[in-house]
């Protein structure tokens, strides 16, 4: 076991989505696993492992933010190997190329946050996916002839913010969407070489006004899921 997760050597699946919501990860456990076992309920983060189309994969909360995706995305890659790692989440449109229920495949993940500036020193470093499970991802969704986008993403340390007019200034120099996690993901993926992706659905949207219920957000987002299986494991 870790610190923060009570699974045991074996219980967690090299390959994991990660949705923010541990009622999210229910949900995808049980309508799109089969055969799934929770492995988790510390401090109520849920995690399952069972199999789709045969394969052997996982799905764990994360929790809202970087710190706290933080903290299990180092423990699941350092004690209990896993190599795939899919965000699953929802994000906020920042232009009108995007629109309410699309799908952003995270293309580069800038972020407001201070981590890495503290990790690199005061240097900048330009946070990636990895190109195999993005394209992966992308291919799957065009099968689908779902409407996505590969763009650059914005992960911000704040839900609310003093100036309502930050993310116009990003929105300038062409991100597309904004979330909380996906900065640290890409790198944590890249200090421990292993892939990550960020696979997000618009449920809201800064320029138009658009948005989803927060039912809608934890049970309809169906798309984004089987987008990001067929990534990890297709």
């Amino acid at each position: 076991m870790s610190i923060h997760i009570a699974a045991h050597k074996g219980d967690i699946a090299p390959s994991i989505l990660l949705p923010g919501d541990p009622l999210r990860a229910q949900f995808i456990a049980e309508n799109y696993l089969e055969n799934a076992v929770c492995f988790n309920k510390v401090r109520n983060m849920l995690g399952f492992t069972g199999t789709w189309r045969g394969q052997r994969v996982s799905v764990m909360g994360s929790g809202m933010g970087m710190p706290s995706l933080s903290i299990y995305v180092n423990e699941l890659i350092r004690d209990y190997g896993c190599q795939k790692l899919v965000r699953v989440g929802t994000c906020g449109g920042l232009s009108d190329t995007v629109k309410v229920r699309d799908l952003v495949l995270g293309l580069s993940a800038s972020t407001d946050s201070a981590v890495n500036k503290i990790r690199f020193k005061g240097m900048d470093y330009a946070p990636a996916p990895s190109f195999r499970l993005l394209h992966r991802a992308y291919e799957a969704a065009r099968a689908r002839t779902l409407p996505v986008h590969v763009g650059k993403i914005l992960s911000s340390d704040s839900f609310y913010t003093h100036d309502p007019d930050q993310w116009k200034l990003w929105a300038k120099f062409g991100v597309v969407a904004v979330e909380m996690e996906a900065a640290e993901l890409y790198t944590l993926a890249a200090q421990y070489g292993v892939e990550a992706l960020t696979v997000l659905t618009v449920s809201d949207h800064l320029v138009t006004g658009g948005d989803t219920t927060s039912e809608e957000r934890e049970r309809t987002f169906g798309s984004m899921v089987e987008v990001a299986l067929e990534a990890v494991l297709g």
